[in-house]
C-alpha cells in the first residue's frame, strides 16, 4: 500500500493557489526558531569585528532589518496571513567565517510564525551582504532552515 502524500493547503482542489482559511483554529500561543548563516572573507571580518565599516555596524542594522522583515512578512510572502507579532528576537553569533544568525518569533494566533522567523533570517544576513558588498562579493548566505516550532495542531517541532 502505498503512503499517501500530504495535502498542500494552499493549493485548491482544481490546482488553484489560495490563502488557507484560519478562520475556524482556535488562537493559541505560536513561537518559531529559523537559523542561518553567512560566511565571508578574513577582510570582511576584520572589518566588522573592528569596527571599521564604513556604512556603520551591520550586526546592529541586520538585527533590527530582521525584526522588521519578521514584521513585514505577509508583504513579501503572498499567502502569508498578517500576524500580531508578541516578540521577535534576531541574535549573531560569531563564527571563525562569520556569523551565525537565529531568529525567535512568537504570537498568539490562529496560524505559526514560522514564515516569520525564516525571513528575519534571511533579510539579516542581506542586510549584513548588503553592508560590506564593498570589501567582499564573495560572501555566501545559506542553511537556512527552521529549528524549532512550538503550538498549533502540528505541536512541537524540533530538527535533529
Amino acid at each position: 500500500m502505498r503512503a499517501e502524500r500530504p495535502r498542500l493547503s494552499h493549493v485548491g482542489s482544481r490546482g488553484e493557489v489560495r490563502m488557507v482559511d484560519v478562520g475556524g483554529k482556535a488562537v493559541t500561543t505560536r513561537e518559531a526558531v529559523a537559523r542561518g548563516r553567512i560566511t565571508m572573507s578574513r577582510e570582511a571580518l576584520g572589518q566588522i569585528r573592528g569596527g571599521d565599516v564604513k556604512k556603520g555596524d551591520p550586526l546592529q542594522t541586520a538585527r533590527i532589518a530582521g525584526i522588521m522583515a519578521a514584521k513585514r512578512t505577509s508583504e513579501m510572502i503572498p499567502l502569508c496571513h498578517p500576524l500580531p507579532l508578541s516578540h521577535a528576537e534576531v541574535t549573531l553569533r560569531a563564527r571563525r567565517d562569520g556569523y551565525e544568525i537565529e531568529a525567535r518569533v512568537k504570537t498568539a494566533a490562529q496560524t505559526g510564525v514560522e514564515m516569520e522567523a525564516l525571513s528575519a533570517v534571511a533579510v539579516a544576513a542581506l542586510t549584513i551582504y548588503d553592508m560590506i558588498k564593498a570589501v567582499d562579493r564573495t560572501m555566501v548566505i545559506g542553511d537556512i532552515r527552521l529549528v524549532e516550532k512550538r503550538g498549533g495542531r502540528s505541536g512541537h517541532y524540533k530538527a535533529r
